[in-house]
Parts: C-alpha cells; sequence; structure tokens
C-alpha cells in the first residue's frame, strides 16, 4: 500500500510552527508496513490543494491531509477534498450535537455571549458517503473517504487532537488493509558513527530483502529499523530475531536498547536501579542539561540525589573541591578538573556514582591547544574514576547536547 501525506496550512508553510504530524504519521505508516510514497506541505490556498489532491489520487493508494478542518474560512481542506471527489458537503447530526455539548462542558449551559458563533457549524458539514470519526479532544471531527479503490483521510491539525484520533481510529482502520504482518524492532546504537555503523552492516543492508534494515542518524546515535513481514506475528518474529541477534554479535555494548520507546537516559535511570546506586551530576559547560535529561525519567528521583552547575573555577573549588592548584596547572577543561569534579561531587553527596562535563562549548574561548568543542566527561563509580576526551563540532547548542549524549553513555558503560 502506497501512502502520501499532505499537510495543510500557511503557517507550516512559512515555518511559524514545526511539522510534529508528519513526523507520527511517517512513523506510524512505516509500522504497519505501507510504503510512503511523498510528503508534501501546502498553504491555506483551496486551488492548490486540489491540485495536490488530483496528482496524490493519481499516485497513491492512501492519501492522509492534516490540517484546514477548523472554524475559519482559510480552513478548506474539507470543501477541497469534496470538490475534487465530486461530493457533496451536507449537515451531519451527529457532530453538530457533539460540537453544542462540547461547548457547553467548556462554558456552561448559560454561557454569555453564546459562545458558539455561526461558523462553528461549519465542522459538523461532512462529505456524502464518508466516515466520520469522533475528535475527543476538540470541536473538528475526522474523516475516512472511500472511493473507487482509494481511501482519503482527513485529520485535525493540532497535534493534541490528531494523535490521539489516529491512535484510537485510524491506526486499527488501516491496520486491516495490511496485505502482511509486520513486525520491526529498533535498534539503537551510541558510540558508533553513522558511516561507520553503515560499514558494519554493509552486507546486510545490499543483500536485504525480508527483513529490511533501515539506518536513521541522530545526534550522537544511529537507529536501525529491522521489520519483517509474513503471515502471522509469529513467523515475522522468526524472520526479524536472527537479524537482531546479528547486529548484537557486531555491535555489543554498543547496542543499548531494542525497544523503540526507551531513551538513552531511561535505560541509565534502570541501570542505577537495578544496581541499587545512587547518583549526583557536575556540569560545567552543559549548565544543567544534563541534569534535566535525567530529570525527564519517571522514576529518577530513586536515583539522582544532587546536581552541581559549577560553571566559573570559584564554584568548582567551593562545591566540588577541585584543587587551585589543579586549575592553574591544567585549566579547567581538562582531565584532571574533570577527574576532581567526578570525585567531589560522589563524595560531597555521597553518593555511589557521579557523572562530569567541562568543556568549549564556543563560539568563543577556545586555542589552539583547547579548541572549540573539546569536552572533558569523567565517570565516578564506587570510586573508580573514568576521563574521556572528546571533540565535538558545530554550534554551541549542539556541542553541548553531544556532550550529554556522550556523559549518558559513559555512566551507561561504566555501569555495565
Amino acid at each position: 500500500m502506497t501512502v502520501e501525506l499532505i499537510s495543510v496550512g500557511t503557517e507550516l508553510l512559512m515555518g511559524n510552527i514545526v511539522n510534529t504530524n508528519s513526523r507520527y504519521l511517517s512513523r506510524k505508516c512505516a509500522e504497519l508496513g505501507f510504503s510512503l510514497y511523498l510528503q508534501i506541505t501546502v498553504g491555506d490556498n483551496e486551488g492548490r490543494l486540489c491540485e495536490m489532491m488530483k496528482a496524490a489520487l493519481s499516485r497513491a493508494d492512501i492519501i492522509i491531509l492534516t490540517g484546514g478542518l477548523g472554524p475559519t474560512q482559510d480552513d478548506m481542506t474539507k470543501e477541497a477534498v469534496a470538490k475534487v471527489l465530486n461530493r457533496e458537503l451536507i449537515m451531519d447530526e451527529a457532530s453538530r450535537e457533539r460540537i453544542s455539548s462540547f461547548f457547553k462542558f467548556r462554558y456552561g449551559q448559560n454561557a454569555v455571549p453564546p459562545v458558539i458563533t455561526e461558523n462553528n457549524w461549519k465542522q459538523a458539514l461532512r462529505i456524502n458517503g464518508c466516515i466520520v470519526v469522533e475528535n475527543d479532544n476538540g470541536t473538528a471531527p475526522g474523516y475516512i473517504v472511500e472511493t473507487e479503490g482509494k481511501t482519503v483521510i482527513l485529520l485535525p491539525g493540532p497535534p493534541s487532537e490528531m494523535v490521539p484520533m489516529f491512535a484510537q481510529h485510524i491506526f486499527p482502520y488501516l491496520k486491516k488493509k495490511q496485505e502482511k504482518v509486520f513486525v520491526s524492532k529498533m535498534v539503537k546504537i551510541c558510540g558508533v558513527g553513522e558511516s561507520r555503523a553503515e560499514t558494519i552492516l554493509i552486507d546486510l543492508i545490499e543483500g536485504q530483502s525480508n527483513p529490511t534494515i533501515a539506518p536513521y542518524a541522530k545526534d550522537g546515535e544511529v537507529h536501525f529499523r529491522i521489520t519483517a513481514a509474513a503471515d502471522n506475528e509469529e513467523d515475522a518474529e522468526k524472520l526479524l530475531n536472527p537479524m537482531v541477534e546479528e547486529l548484537y554479535k557486531r555491535f555489543g555494548d554498543n547496542i543499548y536498547t531494542t525497544d523503540e520507546e526507551e531513551s538513552l537516559e531511561q535505560v541509565v535511570v534502570k541501570l542505577l536501579q537495578e544496581k541499587n546506586y545512587t547518583v549526583t551530576t557536575a556540569e560545567s559547560c552543559t549548565g544543567g542539561l544534563l541534569t534535566g535529561r535525567l530529570v525527564n525519567v519517571s522514576g529518577a528521583s530513586d536515583v539522582l540525589r544532587e546536581g552541581f552547575i559549577t560553571y566559573a573555577n570559584e564554584a568548582k573549588m567551593k562545591y566540588l573541591g577541585v584543587s587551585s592548584d589543579t586549575l592553574k596547572a591544567y585549566g579547567a577543561v581538562s582531565e584532571q578538573t574533570a577527574s576532581e569534579m567526578a570525585k567531589g561531587a560522589a563524595e560531597v553527596a555521597c553518593t555511589e556514582v557521579a557523572l562530569a562535563i567541562t568543556g568549549i562549548a564556543g563560539p568563543d574561548g577556545g586555542t589552539i591547544e583547547k579548541p572549540v568543542g573539546l569536552v572533558y566527561i569523567a565517570c565516578s563509580v564506587k570510586g573508580h574514576i573514568t576521563v574521556q576526551e572528546f571533540r565535538f563540532m558545530g554550534t554551541r547548542q549542539r556541542v553541548r547536547e553531544q556532550s550529554v549524549i556522550y556523559a549518558l553513555d559513559l555512566l551507561r558503560r561504566s555501569l555495565l
């Protein structure tokens, strides 16, 4: 099955809003085993949207449109689709009642002045012959239109409405259209660059058929989605598992999870919980980003005791006990300082584990000996300290973010 995504909205086209809907829908289509042919963003222009719809119908089996289902004049997705399919728009009384109930619930039975304006009823119009999809998080319903072997799906634009609607109603509907059962696993790797990771797997990638391997590069990480197709889930798993095992043979501890929803920080928190260890952080150039990543994890309070942001040398000495002699002899950005930061943080917070970062994020402050992007990361586990030197490239923010990823990975490897 071939799918095309059409995102509607001038605010998307102009870059005022980040299009997270396409990312979500692309992943879900891949999960269903559908082939994504094209993604298009079109502004609030009925003529252009009609052109895009006609072209999409000539190429794809399923067209998914997001946005343009609101009550205002520039919301014209439904109207454009109805025009292209030569279908009427008719009042859907169930949708009208749901919209009325929505406003009464939000504003009360006797809201004054009346909060339901006439243009709200525009959202109760449906394309003749379509399936209306209820919206539990807003006033704009979704729609499924089946026509001449094609399927057109219209979804609201706000992600808070689109995502639950797709998950609850559209995904189960599309799953029935699968010709095969597809099972996927995401193998997540840290500490190996994209080009090296591909080189390690080049024979598998070039020879792939079923299962397939698709690489995804992220900052400091490489993800491989392995997908197997079969007549049933059990047979798909039998095809999938040997390939996952082969990746473990080739990448070993560089693989930190095969759970698509699990993040690097979640893995780290889980390891700390399993070992009954507590951790403290000592950050200079990252200024709290590392601690923030750990705090993102539910259950981090079980393991995270304290976090120190010691940006100035005085703070490194005052809170972490870094020696003034060390700072004078080697500087704030050095293996020695990073080591003392980790040692001091563990001692002050009385934790089994400490993680420290010091570096030059730029764009200023670099020298020939210590260029922008030079970062030292130290990890102390039960008094044993490991320090690694990194040379990151990119903007100030990217250097900081890369530092956090590699710090989490160093902690993960140290715990293993």
